[in-house]
């Protein structure tokens, strides 16, 4: 490639119609992100260049893409931990439809977000509420969470299979229900919906949503399994089977 400081960043360009990859020869400086060299290709050969970001600290979420193959922030990948020797392949996020180049439509995400029940807080005792430390830090983690959808993008129940979409909440949802189920002060119940409606039983626990969180939040091990294990409680305990049956009797005779 001749001057170490240049690499070659094969950046995929294109839109709904179709598109391919494109070659940009760049000089790149000691310390640089992969979001920072995407700007000098976008002031310097290629202006149109459709590239979504916003804080630049990894915060926001907002610069997602797939980086030789790996979903990653834009913004948070250093240069220097990719071969120069090799082209540098630059792609949109796989599962979501592409608007333009790097820049993908994910509605999907805040269409299940508005499916995901409110927060339903128990009456407050004369004496205030009393919570643990451990039970706030446990929600707390799920908090972390900035959105840049990378879970989802790697969730193969969407990722290779489009039809599940309208029936499949996703890891970054399933984070949210999680926080919701586990939160001290929350009187709602949304197994159900989980269930029947949000698709956790779809997720075989890979773990690969967890693998690729920026903010190292244990997804599969701290939000979904525990899901799934409510659930099936609530399902087929025989002690809260038999609850509910007595529970159901009780009313039969008091109508």
């Amino acid at each position: 490639m001749g001057d170490p400081s240049t690499v070659t960043m094969r950046i995929w360009r294109g839109d709904t119609n179709g598109g391919g990859f494109e070659d940009h020869d760049v000089e790149v400086s000691s310390g640089e992100v992969v979001l920072d060299v995407l700007h000098r290709i976008q002031a310097t050969q290629a202006p149109d260049l459709a590239v979504r970001w916003n804080c630049k600290a990894g915060r926001c979420g907002s610069c997602s893409a797939e980086v030789n193959g790996v979903p990653r922030l834009t913004c948070m990948t250093r240069m220097s931990i990719l071969d120069p020797a090799e082209p540098i392949t630059v792609a949109p996020m796989r599962t979501f439809p592409i608007i333009k180049d790097l820049v993908t439509d994910v509605s999907y995400n805040y269409e299940m977000s508005k499916r995901v029940p409110p927060f339903r807080p128990k009456p407050k005792p004369p004496d205030g509420h009393r919570m643990f430390q451990e039970d706030i830090e446990r929600v707390q983690e799920f908090r972390k969470c900035i959105e840049c959808f990378l879970c989802q993008n790697v969730c193969h129940v969407i990722r290779d299979h489009e039809e599940n979409k309208p029936h499949f909440a996703g890891p970054r949802m399933f984070i949210r229900y999680a926080e919701l189920e586990m939160h001290p002060l929350d009187s709602g119940d949304r197994r159900d919906l989980l269930q029947e409606e949000m698709g956790l039983g779809l997720c075989n626990i890979t773990k690969c949503c967890s693998e690729v969180c920026p903010e190292d939040i244990h997804i599969t091990d701290n939000a979904i399994i525990p899901l799934k294990e409510r659930v099936v409680d609530r399902k087929y305990d025989p002690i809260v089977w038999l609850g509910k049956a007595i529970k159901g009797r009780r009313s039969g005779r008091a109508e």
